[in-house]
């Protein structure tokens, strides 16, 4: 199994000084905010959006102070989009760790979520970083709509394959999508070869979300996932899209059913997580992954060897063959 430090090693020093910059640009003069953005940096991830960003603008030219800067505006979105979501999801736990809403409350949560988010409009406004603004805004829009359709779908329980992938795409891949964009851009790149490289985002971002879909049932070791969840949340994933488009009718009726009313009961769940195994739903998502993942590696493959597209690669693999 490939390890993120591997996969970091031809950006190594601009990670590193990618945090410090990164944990300087939250930084404020109110004690409150200080200490909860403090908080945030202490329990980041495994960054790959940043290395998305740095290991695209090495693929196509070079690393400089926009490309820092892009970085830092995508991670700066993503963050108060997660804090965000927390909110709305009434989360307690962030990677393991409690929430800012569990630990300041929702008015507290919103506040500092608002506060990353200007942070990261400002960090381009004042170095005239438009280009960046505007492909990272654009990403924006579209998971704030994917957000809102998911939830209109799921009130319907009327989700088939289409509308499932422009969910994902607009909700997961779009701000993958705007990391390599972001990664070309910097790098001086013509508008299409930024938009080759989104197009290369948004495959391996589909790829992504299909996989953390699989963990749901069980697909996977180590998640940290509960199997079930999505389904309690009333959230069609591809596997159980298959499997409802591929039995008869009493059964679709009946699943649903289940789902819109004892999607908290664990037997039911796990009558419902049965169902969708038995249908051969984890394989055709398997194979769906694993298309968009080919899509991704096919666009990396016009451009010249180079560690950088290597590590690309290696990323993309990562994405897909992950245990969390």
């Amino acid at each position: 199994m490939l390890k993120i430090d591997h996969i970091k090693a031809p950006i190594q020093k601009e990670m590193d000084d990618f945090e410090k910059r990164f944990s300087a640009s939250m930084k404020s003069s109110v004690p409150l905010l200080d200490r909860i953005t403090h908080y945030i940096v202490r329990r980041k991830g495994k960054q790959m959006r940043p290395m998305f960003v740095f290991l695209a603008a090495g693929m196509c030219g070079k690393i400089d102070e926009s490309t820092y800067r892009g970085a830092g505006l995508i991670e700066l979105l993503h963050t108060a989009t997660l804090v965000h979501d927390d909110v709305v999801d009434d989360s307690n736990l962030r990677r393991g760790f409690f929430s800012i809403n569990a630990l300041w409350k929702n008015k507290i949560a919103v506040l500092v979520g608002d506060y990353l988010l200007s942070r990261g409009l400002l960090l381009s406004v004042e170095n005239n970083d438009f280009a960046l603004l505007k492909i990272v805004s654009e990403a924006v829009r579209q998971m704030s709509e994917g957000e809102l359709l998911q939830i209109e779908k799921a009130r319907r329980l009327d989700i088939e394959e289409p509308v499932y992938y422009d969910i994902i795409q607009k909700k997961t891949a779009s701000l993958i999508a705007s990391c390599c964009a972001v990664g070309a851009a910097s790098a001086g790149m013509d508008a299409a070869v930024i938009e080759k490289m989104r197009l290369f985002g948004e495959k391996t971002g589909i790829a992504f979300q299909i996989k953390d879909d699989l963990f749901d049932f069980g697909d996977g070791v180590n998640t940290g996932k509960p199997t079930g969840t999505d389904i309690k949340e009333s959230k069609f994933t591809l596997p159980l899209i298959y499997a409802l488009q591929h039995t008869d009718s009493a059964t679709k009726r009946r699943i649903i059913h289940t789902i819109k009313n004892n999607d908290n009961e664990p037997e039911k769940v796990q009558e419902v997580l049965r169902f969708v195994h038995g249908s051969g739903g984890i394989e055709y998502a398997r194979e769906k992954m694993n298309a968009f993942r080919n899509e991704a590696y096919e666009i990396l493959n016009t451009f010249p060897e180079s560690p950088y597209r290597t590590a690309l690669q290696q990323l993309v693999q990562f994405t897909t063959e992950r245990s969390s």
